[in-house]
């Protein structure tokens, strides 16, 4: 390791606090990106940065982004002022490989002091072409999941776009409505005590509403229930194939399963009587989230959706032999999202698995001539 050197964070970058920019500042006609703790948070019409990286300073702290173009770093995050001849690429996975937790100031919204950042002690390699070969290992894979993802939404755009075709624009006057319930069984989920330490840990995936942001098909979750967990509410046990829908606080977000799953009491599912009905109620359900936004008024703070209201929804029934149809035409494109979604996990966890082995010089990479 006489090719790697511990130094100080300042001594091989510096960090600034970015710039005030509140909501009605901003110019989301503009073609720049604003860059928050969370990632992109809206856009502007000018910019404070051609390229670079972002940690989160308050709110969501240490949450890293790599920006290619320009971009406006906002006041929540801390963006790398000056790289000081270092790969930014590099940095940005070194950010990536730290847990800042411990760097919170402790006030009521969690925040990072640059200051106390720039004191933190980290191992790096000293030649510039091991920063960038690190980086380049580690990048491709994140391209790939990228490429994957993209495809993803196109292939869902176009199952959305032939879904309005024949059942919005072309939909026929004498089509009936039923309720949900008509088209199979609605659970509603539920939280095992979480007191019985016994209940989790294991390999039953257990889905939260952060699970499903972003996902079609939901492969992994960040929480897991035991065998006994499972069992001590077996009846909330949905089949692959079930559509999830979250309706408590955040309405709405649609998913599906590719294994048996449970879910928490935020996310109503339904069990289709069929299977041709389960790309259908997918797409119905997607499209219906103004609406349910609506229904889970009811003038409370907080939106809510019981599951006697969500087997009530209205959802268009033009005919078996109808949604068959749809349902062969879509197939091939859900099929292909199913086997990237899986790619995409798989890559993931080679990458996760990769990442602190290459940023500690555990594994190393071979350097080019």
């Amino acid at each position: 390791m006489k090719e790697w050197k511990e130094v100080k964070l300042g001594d091989v970058l510096e960090l600034q606090r970015g710039y005030d920019l509140s909501r009605k500042q901003m110019d989301n006609m503009g073609t720049y990106p604003v860059a928050g703790s969370n990632g992109i948070i809206g856009m502007h019409s000018k910019y404070t940065m051609d390229f670079g990286v972002t940690i989160g300073r308050s709110g969501n702290i240490g949450n890293a982004f790599f920006y290619r173009d320009k971009f406006w770093a906002h006041n929540t995050v801390l963006f790398v002022k000056d790289f000081k001849g270092n790969s930014s690429k590099f940095i940005y996975y070194l950010f990536k490989s730290i847990d800042f937790s411990s760097f919170n100031t402790g006030s009521a919204v969690p925040s990072l002091n640059r200051n106390h950042v720039h004191q933190l002690g980290v191992l790096i390699p000293i030649q510039l072409k091991e920063q960038k070969a690190i980086a380049e290992v580690l990048s491709n894979l994140d391209d790939k999941i990228e490429l994957l993802q993209k495809q993803n939404e196109t292939l869902e755009q176009l199952a959305e776009t032939l879904f309005r075709q024949w059942f919005i624009e072309e939909a026929e006057e004498d089509w009936e409505e039923k309720e949900l319930s008509f088209f199979g069984k609605v659970v509603c989920g539920k939280t095992p005590p979480k007191k019985k330490k016994e209940y989790y840990g294991g390999d039953f995936p257990f889905v939260k509403i952060p699970d499903m942001h972003g996902n079609i098909f939901i492969t992994k979750t960040t929480d897991t229930l035991s065998e006994e967990g499972k069992n001590f509410q077996l009846n909330k046990t949905i089949p692959p194939k079930s559509i999830m829908v979250s309706c408590i606080a955040t309405v709405g977000v649609v998913s599906m399963n590719l294994v048996e799953v449970q879910t928490n009491q935020q996310i109503n599912s339904i069990i289709p009587k069929s299977k041709y009905y389960a790309y259908y109620l997918y797409l119905y359900l997607k499209s219906k989230k103004e609406y349910l936004n609506i229904l889970g008024g009811g003038g409370t703070a907080t939106l809510n959706i019981n599951t006697g209201t969500f087997s009530k929804l209205k959802v268009i029934y033009p005919s078996d032999e109808i949604i068959k149809k749809y349902d062969r035409l879509v197939s091939p494109y859900f099929t292909k999202i199913e086997s990237n979604q899986l790619q995409i996990q798989t890559l993931t966890e080679m990458r996760d698995t990769l990442l602190p082995k290459l940023m500690s010089g555990e594994v190393r990479v071979k350097l080019p001539d």
